[in-house]
């Protein structure tokens, strides 16, 4: 949480409106419907009974807004299931300055760029 805290102020100082910080993926699924992000930083292991991954899973299942996972660990195993989520960014800790914004601010046009797609394709 300290680490989170952390970047809630670098982003906070970049003029992002951080909507809060959670835990546990139970908790970042009811934050996600409160308050609809733009984008969700989601560390893959999280406290609670499934991990940052499968939270993703079931938050792109209900919305759709971009996630970028952040972590301490490259694993092969973790990628590949983290790639079928399929994740705007995957960051690996300890962060570089500069590396979250750039990941947030490529992830939003991303999905401005997906959504335009889909409306063409509909």
């Amino acid at each position: 949480m300290i680490l989170a805290s952390d970047v809630k102020y670098q982003l906070e100082e970049l003029g992002y409106n951080v909507v809060g910080i959670v835990n546990n993926g139970k908790d970042a699924i009811k934050l996600t419907l409160e308050t609809d992000p733009d984008v969700i930083l989601m560390d893959i292991v999280i406290k609670g009974d499934i991990d940052g991954i499968e939270t993703a899973q079931q938050i792109n299942k209900l919305y759709n807004i971009p996630i970028i996972y952040t972590t301490a660990y490259f694993d092969e195993e973790i990628l590949e299931r983290a790639k079928k989520t399929e994740p705007y960014g995957y960051i690996i800790k300890p962060y570089q300055e500069g590396q979250i914004h750039t990941a947030i601010l490529m992830a939003i046009h991303r999905h401005q760029q997906d959504q335009q797609i889909r409306k063409i394709n509909l």
